[in-house]
């Protein structure tokens, strides 16, 4: 499950256009059950942010009005549910339509980068992490939350293996079987420190969150 297109603009317009809708309108079951995961995560939220992949705004809730907060969002048809649910909540918003991979965004310049449910499909998770070192600032904040695999062996593991192919093509490209807390380690942060929990979807019930220091 991927939160937000993230870099596959070569899927034609209908595609990224009905993702979009999915994304605002099929997911509030699951972010209920996150919801209090994402009330710790991000509860000392300050200065300037970056959200990468915000998809439809389900984090503007959980942030703080006097942030300064960039999207990097490269689906267009997400940016009218970012700007309705921004709207209606106070928040402004800088959209930019980047990639993960090659954000718009200076270096050393912002004090948290977030991702939910993005890192999943990203397709080259170890440029995308080494671009969200580069525009933090000395000491600045990468807060996470993503499904991740399976223990290795498990039922569960061989069918995320098994179901990736058509996963892969109806969530955007997203992988349910990452390893990311490894690539996380080796991305260059200076400390990370994450903790894993369950939700109740069965392919991706394995979850980590958690932040990673620069």
């Amino acid at each position: 499950m991927a939160n937000s297109s993230v870099n596959h603009s070569h899927r034609p317009d209908w595609y990224r256009r009905l993702f979009a809708w999915g994304i605002a309108h099929g997911m509030a079951r699951y972010q209920r059950t996150v919801a209090r995961y994402k009330k710790t995560l991000f509860a000392d939220i300050r200065g300037d942010v970056v959200e990468i992949g915000p998809g439809a705004g389900a984090n503007f809730a959980y942030l703080p009005s006097s942030i300064r907060w960039i999207g990097v969002e490269p689906n267009p048809f997400m940016h009218p549910y970012l700007r309705r649910q921004a709207e209606q909540l106070g928040v402004e918003i800088d959209i930019r339509t980047s990639t993960v991979e090659q954000m718009d965004v200076d270096d050393n310049s912002v004090d948290i980068v977030i991702s939910t449910l993005v890192l999943c499909s990203v397709p080259d998770v170890a440029v995308a992490l080494r671009d969200i070192h580069r525009v933090l600032r000395p000491g600045g904040r990468f807060l996470f939350m993503e499904h991740v695999a399976a223990p290795r062996g498990t039922l569960l593991r061989s069918a995320q293996q098994a179901i990736r192919p058509l996963w892969q093509w109806v969530g955007d490209g997203c992988c349910p079987d990452r390893e990311l807390w490894v690539e996380l380690e080796q991305a260059g942060f200076a400390r990370v420190e994450y903790q894993r929990f369950e939700v109740p979807f069965p392919i991706i019930k394995p979850h980590i969150m958690g932040v990673a220091t620069k």
